[in-house]
């Protein structure tokens, strides 16, 4: 079955699947097709997100167990919605050895282990590398284990004879100090968290061991589709799916972030991605190109080509050495220099030889170009890994390029390139201004054409802020000078000791505005630490880490800073809430299966994670909810205090038809508006329906709609959201004149 539509709950500790079980009729009222889970599968104890599997056997205690599984299953049953679980097949935790029973009998018995060709070990390295030694506290023996601090491991059998020491020299792992887990690790892991040790799918008995009871849910008709995460750290991405294809015929979209002009695998037989391609688009779309100029000043740092190579080397040169290393010792003579060159030089995240070919030729003419000096031995890898595709160099090396982007490009190149925040979203490209409506109108047609199933998106849990701060931001795009001027007069009273992360932090200031200092100072120490500059999550900086921690409070505290971020905030307000629901009623009626991230039906101010997982007041969209299902049409707020209801409004009512009629949801078709305000308006038509929002609010309040017309295909129509009927040649003034979008339906004659 595929959804009419999804909406992400966050499944944790503090929100169980009960808790979820009981938003069904909610969601139900909202129009929503499938509630769609974060991982489901026993996590590592406490764990917020549920990404750390620790036992695929069976549903996570922490959420519910299986009793909340099927009370959830129950719920949405009951009120005819679907089920979509998240599922992470590449990794498992190792945080805490004893929950996950699997890496505990790997380490107590080695080699020998059933289980130990289930992880990827480099067995020929020797004992299994445990980077968790911080300080020279002596191992003890604890209840028939070894431990370090609230570390625990097992003693094989045999070996508990002696001094700590003595019997930790016998197992068949060591602990050692853990700064070595970037460059000498011996087991591969998710990108450069060594708590993530990385799982063996490939193998037809880890599939079916990992898959097994999943599998079990779908089989059963419980689960309706899956989504699956980060398929490009597999090492045969495509070989997966299609095995994964012979056990389900559900819907199955996976998390690939596209690059721009980037597409899906022709032979991986999914409905589509999980949107970030579309995200990209129905965000850009809304920046106004006349900023770049004056904001790229602003910012003053290097092209974004320059500052990501520079990036992504750092990764290969502190975070990814051991994988580094790994790829080297597999190619004869080829220095791990030329490997790391390559690595950086992907134009996308991973290419799936022999498909992607082009991706591979241009990533390896880009390292010879910027490495002449390295041309041979690059020339040498590219031999090699051409010669056997499906060998291991191959494998090894197409893993890791996707590592060396995400972490080079989302998360340390997009926080240091603050030119304008709201492009530095994951599957974006900050070197490009914007899109521009020929390009939005090219893509959604083409997603029609091609992955009409896939899913789309505005706001995930990974994302590094919500489409409300993003669409907020935008209009900074169309305030450039004054802006500058703001920026430069807050700098001024309160400097912050690194430029890229003062830009930053104003824009975070006004783009989530209004924020606690504790909310913003927990961002900001995270951004520092990503960009990488002055502090890292490895070398840190405590004087610096100290005083960005403190600058939140001292600029909050400044009545006259305080009383500018609020004028300013409330300044773009009104046009960011503007751009919040043209963006949203793109999203929401445009090809694809639009999800909606929890709490976003209301205006959402979050930051990237953990802020996004704040609790959601469910009972306050609930009350809203109720006012609606009345006939009531709320207005649209102008200022950044904000009840986000006709946000709401544009939710149920686009979730609600396309659940009740998706025959409308069909087939798209750009609609030019006609006038001298032509360029505000982006409209398009489907087969029953028409949307139509407002672009570069701004600029268009200074002349207005004048007599710019919109032409409809053959009518009748009625504006959903006002009730109202409409020509089929509307002055935009009139149709836009309560909203500042229109969600048109062709009424049968």
């Amino acid at each position: 079955m595929i959804p009419t539509s999804t909406y992400r709950v966050q499944v944790q500790p503090a929100f169980d699947l009960a808790a979820t079980a009981g938003l069904a009729g909610y969601l139900d009222r909202l129009g929503v097709g499938a509630v769609y889970t974060s991982p489901l599968l026993a996590a590592t104890p406490g764990s917020a997100h549920g990404y750390d599997v620790v036992d695929p056997t069976r549903t996570d205690p922490d959420r519910g167990g299986e009793n909340g599984r099927a009370t959830l299953v129950a719920a949405t049953r009951e009120y005819g919605l679907g089920l979509v679980v998240d599922l992470v097949p590449n990794h498992m935790s190792v945080e805490v050895p004893s929950a996950n029973p699997w890496w505990w009998d790997v380490l107590t018995h080695g080699r020998e282990s059933r289980h130990a060709t289930y992880f990827d070990v480099d067995w020929a390295r020797g004992p299994i590398l445990l980077p968790v030694i911080g300080d020279d506290t002596p191992l003890e023996v604890r209840g028939g284990r070894l431990a370090y601090h609230e570390h625990e491991f097992p003693i094989a059998p045999g070996t508990g004879d002696g001094t700590p020491d003595q019997i930790h020299q016998r197992q068949h792992y060591r602990l050692v100090d853990w700064r070595r887990g970037n460059t000498e690790l011996t087991y591969r892991r998710f990108f450069d968290v060594t708590s993530l040790a990385a799982v063996r799918v490939e193998d037809q008995e880890v599939f079916d061991a990992t898959h097994a009871e999943v599998l079990r849910w779908v089989r059963a008709g419980e689960v309706d589709g899956l989504r699956i995460d980060h398929p490009d750290g597999l090492s045969d991405p495509g070989g997966y799916l299609r095995r994964l294809r012979e056990h389900t015929d559900c819907w199955l979209v996976v998390e690939k972030i596209l690059a721009p002009g980037e597409d899906l695998p022709v032979s991986w037989p999914v409905d589509g991605t999980t949107g970030y391609d579309a995200l990209r688009q129905l965000s850009g779309v809304f920046v106004d190109p006349a900023g770049r100029a004056v904001l790229t000043e602003l910012a003053a740092t290097p092209a974004f080509a320059v500052e990501e190579h520079r990036s992504r080397r750092l990764i290969t040169e502190r975070s990814l050495v051991a994988e580094v290393r790994r790829i080297a010792a597999l190619a004869q003579d080829v220095p791990p220099e030329a490997v790391a060159e390559l690595l950086a030089a992907f134009p996308v995240y991973r290419s799936y030889l022999p498909e992607g070919a082009a991706h591979w030729h241009a990533a390896v003419a880009l390292a010879r170009d910027r490495r002449p000096d390295l041309a041979g031995p690059i020339n040498a890898l590219d031999h090699a890994v051409r010669a056997d595709p499906h060998g291991e160099l191959a494998t090894r090396v197409q893993q890791t390029s996707g590592m060396v982007v995400a972490k080079g490009d989302e998360d340390t190149a997009f926080y240091r390139y603050p030119r304008l925040t709201a492009l530095n979203e994951v599957g974006g490209d900050p070197a490009r201004f914007g899109v521009d409506p020929a390009e939005f109108h090219a893509a959604c047609a083409a997603r029609e054409a091609t992955w009409p199933a896939g899913m789309t998106t505005l706001s995930t849990h990974d994302t590094k802020r919500s489409e409300d701060v993003r669409a907020r931001l935008a209009v900074l795009s169309e305030l450039p000078h004054e802006w500058a001027r703001a920026v430069g007069r807050w700098s001024a009273r309160h400097p912050l000791g690194e430029p890229t992360l003062a830009q930053l932090a104003w824009q975070t200031l006004v783009g989530a505005w209004p924020i606690t200092p504790a909310r913003l100072a927990a961002y900001l120490d995270k951004a520092a630490k990503e960009a990488k500059l002055r502090t890292s999550w490895v070398d840190r900086d405590e004087g610096f880490e100290a005083a960005v921690r403190a600058w939140p409070a001292a600029v909050l505290a400044d009545p006259v800073v305080r009383g500018e971020v609020t004028a300013f905030a409330d300044r773009i307000a009104g046009p960011g809430w503007s751009n919040a629901l043209g963006q949203k009623l793109l999203h929401l009626a445009g090809p694809g299966v639009p999800d909606v991230y929890q709490g976003t039906e209301l205006y959402d101010l979050s930051l990237v994670d953990p802020d996004n997982r704040r609790p959601v007041d469910f009972a306050a969209r609930d009350a809203l909810l109720t006012r609606l299902e009345t006939g009531w049409l709320p207005g649209v707020d102008t200022t950044a205090e904000a009840t986000g209801a006709a946000k709401l409004h544009v939710v149920r009512t686009v979730l609600r038809l396309r659940r009740a009629r998706p025959d409308l949801f069909t087939g798209y078709r750009p609609l030019p508006a006609d006038g001298p305000a032509a360029g505000h308006a982006l409209a398009f038509a489907r087969t029953g329906v028409v949307a139509v929002a407002t672009r570069l609010p701004v600029t268009l309040a200074d002349t207005g709609w004048r007599d710019t017309v919109l032409a409809l295909p053959p009518g009748p129509w009625t504006d959903q959201l006002t009730g109202r009927d409409v020509p089929q040649v509307v002055p935009l003034a009139d149709l836009l004149a309560r909203y500042p979008v229109a969600l048109l339906v062709r009424e049968p004659r």
